[in-house]
């Protein structure tokens, strides 16, 4: 399975010829997919899915699903949107999506929280959105929130332990200064290597064998 890191919270993943788009959201490059078998989407913020992006895809490949929680139902309602939910498992193509969490992290109890699921991807990748579920699985890959309103870096650490996967990369990066990124990514390494695995330092355009 291949993944590229694009653009903020967005993924590639690639497997056996087939491709599958997670949160390509307004922080997000032009997408070319090839052979785009379905979408995920997280949750219903902007900065996960984008009605540009959701409109090419679907010029290109009508056929092709797209999953989210009910909230993303709602804000992308011009769009067919197949619900999921946690515990729910999903296969289309070679890909086989489990889902986990159900709700978004909370940011301020003034602000209402949402839906939002993880997914994890041929038992392999797992990215969790906006939040800190773990699921209950092994996880080879975890692409780690890093700089958002809804998260401290303490927690970051914490989440990356509660998993412990073999490797980590960073996402979800587009409010973090250069420094901030670099201090991200050395707290997500710290976290990583105490559980036995490495880190990976990602750019956008970042492709990892898993």
């Amino acid at each position: 399975m291949r993944i590229v890191k694009r653009g903020h919270a967005c993924l590639e993943v690639t497997e056996s010829g087939k491709t599958l788009i997670i949160d390509p959201g307004d922080h997000t490059e032009p997408l070319d997919p090839s052979d785009l078998v379905a979408v995920v989407i997280t949750h219903e913020h902007p900065d996960h899915w984008d009605a540009a992006h959701l409109s090419a895809i679907r010029e290109r490949f009508p056929e092709a699903p797209i999953f989210g929680p009910p909230g993303v139902l709602e804000a992308a309602e011009e769009f067919e949107v197949v619900p999921v939910h946690a515990g729910e498992r999903h296969t289309v193509g070679p890909f086989e999506l489990q889902f986990f969490g159900g709700d978004h992290a909370v940011i301020h109890e003034s602000i209402p929280v949402v839906d939002n699921v993880g997914v994890l991807v041929n038992g392999t990748l797992y990215y969790p959105g906006d939040s800190f579920a773990v699921p209950d699985a092994t996880v080879d890959v975890l692409a780690t929130p890093a700089g958002a309103p809804w998260l401290k870096i303490s927690e970051v650490m914490d989440f990356v332990v509660a998993v412990a996967p073999k490797r980590t990369f960073a996402t979800h990066v587009m409010s973090l200064s250069e420094a901030g990124l670099a201090m991200s990514n050395a707290r997500i390494r710290g976290a990583v290597e105490h559980v036995g695995g490495t880190h990976i330092m990602a750019e956008p355009g970042t492709v990892i064998e898993a």
